[in-house]
């Protein structure tokens, strides 16, 4: 089984304060970026394709060392994630299997997390699959919602949100799986009328219920790996628990 995995990497990071791309800030001393890419490798995967936005030349040329195979594409205009999934339609059109979806600014991101996705999404034959957080303060975080049989029936961004549906505390942290004919016709069928202007990734999930496909979800993603960084203390909070990670079972140091 082949597996591909598209990072999406091209925010320009304004709240970082820098013109630093903010996927190249250091985390630990590394690239936040790289963390992402070694933890889809370490899950499988053989084909990494990296939307890349702001100075774009300057991500390319951080990782052009790197041993993985990327496919960078580049999204000139911001304007949303299922954009920036819409822009690799030639590199898509490569692909069959699985293809993982995720974020290039979540550090935190496990290969074990990506592997139990895959794994379910292997199991359910579902079009789609995503791991979902259950957090106690969900915050402005997309909101799981399900139908009366408890079965995944889409995604709602928090300012489309009913009061209602922002009580939920099962939250979308932008991690997918999707067969890759599936991801190549459904992005072909997103709109941008929402709250935004944008075309969200999650309106695919909506669109696949309406065609009869089947959607699956699994609460893979713990508390600790939601956390991304879009500004300088939240960078330091991932730092710290990497650093608390990476101690050697039963270190008081």
């Amino acid at each position: 089984m082949s597996i591909s995995a598209i990072i999406l990497a091209a925010g320009k990071g304004t709240r970082m304060k820098s013109d630093l791309p903010k996927v190249l800030h250091k985390v630990l001393g590394r690239p936040m970026l790289s963390y992402a890419i070694d933890a889809c490798a370490e899950a499988g995967c053989r084909r990494l394709i990296v939307v890349i936005g702001h100075e774009a030349e300057m991500v390319r040329a951080a990782f052009s060392g790197t041993d993985q195979a990327i496919r960078w594409v580049e999204q000139r205009e911001q304007l949303g994630t299922g954009h920036a999934v819409m822009i690799c339609r030639e590199e898509l059109a490569e692909l069959s299997g699985p293809v993982l979806v995720l974020a290039g600014d979540g550090p935190l991101i496990r290969s074990a997390t990506l592997r139990k996705l895959l794994e379910t999404h292997k199991s359910s034959g579902a079009a789609c699959t995503l791991a979902t957080s259950i957090l106690d303060d969900p915050g402005r975080y997309g909101r799981i919602v399900r139908d009366a049989k408890g079965d995944l029936a889409g995604i709602v961004e928090y300012l489309d949100a009913t009061d209602a549906q922002r009580a939920i505390r099962e939250v979308n942290v932008s991690l997918y799986c999707f067969d890759a004919a599936t991801l190549r016709e459904v992005i072909g069928r997103l709109s941008n009328n929402n709250a935004k202007g944008e075309y969200y990734l999650t309106d695919a999930l909506a669109l696949l219920r309406q065609a009869g496909k089947k959607l699956a979800a699994v609460a893979a993603v713990s508390p600790q790996e939601v956390l991304s960084i879009n500004d300088v203390q939240e960078l330091r909070q991932v730092e710290a628990i990497l650093a608390a990670r990476s101690k050697p079972t039963g270190s008081r140091i």
